[in-house]
């Protein structure tokens, strides 16, 4: 089945008005839209260094208050979630009760923990 379904792609500039009332005089660079591991090559990390995360937070909250189209404002919570840090997802061991990371592969039906394996499986694993 053939979607027409049109994906739209925004790019927040981040421009300093004090520069310049006109773009692209105030240009100063490109909004990433995740900041992290292995995106230090960016120009917004390269310009705001330490204070990068909480800069990224604060221009995209002052632009959501300012904004009226729907899509746009979307985009931006979409873009704030993802500064968000992830959360460690803990489980409970179906064998233990005890709480764990679980690793990225499920393999079976039931979460063991590393110690509920080893009794359970043996070396199997």
């Amino acid at each position: 089945m053939h979607s027409n379904y049109l994906h739209r792609s925004f790019r927040f500039a981040v421009v300093d008005f004090s520069k310049s009332q006109s773009y692209p005089s105030n240009f100063i660079c490109m909004l990433p839209v995740q900041l992290g591991a292995g995106k230090s090559d960016s120009v917004f990390l390269k310009i705001f260094g330490d204070k990068s995360l909480e800069q990224a937070k604060a221009l995209l909250k002052e632009a959501f208050e300012r904004e009226d189209d729907s899509e746009i404002k979307a985009e931006i919570e979409r873009r704030l979630k993802l500064l968000e840090p992830k959360k460690v997802d803990q489980i409970k061991c179906s064998g233990c009760g005890k709480l764990f990371q679980p690793r990225r592969i499920r393999r079976f039906k039931n979460y063991f923990c590393e110690e509920c394996m080893k009794k359970k499986f043996g070396s199997r694993m």
